[in-house]
Order: structure tokens, then C-alpha cells, then sequence
């Protein structure tokens, strides 16, 4: 299997973990009935300011593994897969575990800036997809 294939099964994992991270304290937070409810009426609690940040990463997570699988996806299926398109997927997935617990914790700046890590290198593979580099 491709390396970049198995990155994206990994940040797929670490989507998967990311969710519980967020979802079992909200269930605590704002109660099961509403989280396994319709969800027509607002909560009546509100997260807490580090289970909302959870939920904000994860949500983030999934904006980015949108592009990211579209790059890998586009690596792959044009055969131009190479050392350049796996270290950047091995740096995308670990800028995105390095930024779950920046955001928990509230990092600003570096918080950013391992975010855009992580975007550029899906825009190297893309890149390398679409040039041939």
C-alpha cells in the first residue's frame, strides 16, 4: 500500500479519536438526552471552554482531511507518489496530532502555525500530483 494511503487511514484513526475526545465530555457536559435527541432546541448547558475547543479541533480535523485525501487521492490515482509525497503526508498527520493538544490547551500563535504545517504540506502533494515534482 502507499504510504500516503496509510497516512490517510491514520488521520482517518485520529479523526475517530479526536470525536470520542470531544464527544464524552459533552455527553457529560449537556446531557445525553439532548446529545441523543433530536437536537431541535439549544442546549441547555454550554460546553466547557476545552470540550468546545475539542469539538472546534475535531471540526477542524475534518475540513482538512477533506483537502488531504483529495491530495492522497490524487497522488495515488496519477502515479506520482514519491519520497516528496510521503514525507509530506507523514508531516500533515503529524501536524495534525501536534495541534489537537495545542488547541486543548490554548496555544495561539504556535497553534497556527503548526495548522499551516499542515496545509502546506497537502498543498506540496497536490502540487507534486499535479506538476509531476
Amino acid at each position: 500500500m502507499a504510504a500516503e494511503l496509510t497516512v490517510l487511514g491514520l488521520a482517518v484513526v485520529l479523526a475517530l479519536v479526536q470525536l470520542v475526545l470531544y464527544a464524552v465530555p459533552a455527553n457529560r457536559e449537556v446531557g445525553v438526552d439532548w446529545t441523543t435527541g433530536p437536537r431541535d432546541t439549544p442546549a441547555l448547558h454550554k460546553l466547557s471552554v476545552r470540550t468546545g475547543r475539542l469539538q472546534r479541533a475535531y471540526a477542524n480535523h475534518i475540513e482538512g482531511l477533506v483537502l488531504f485525501g483529495a491530495a492522497v487521492l490524487t497522488v495515488v490515482a496519477s502515479g506520482r507518489g514519491s519520497d516528496l509525497t510521503a514525507m509530506a503526508a507523514w508531516i500533515y498527520l503529524a501536524a495534525r496530532v501536534i495541534y489537537v493538544p495545542l488547541y486543548w490547551a490554548g496555544v495561539p500563535m504556535w497553534r497556527s502555525v503548526v495548522w499551516m504545517v499542515g496545509l502546506t504540506a497537502t498543498m506540496v502533494m497536490i502540487g507534486a500530483a499535479l506538476l509531476g515534482a
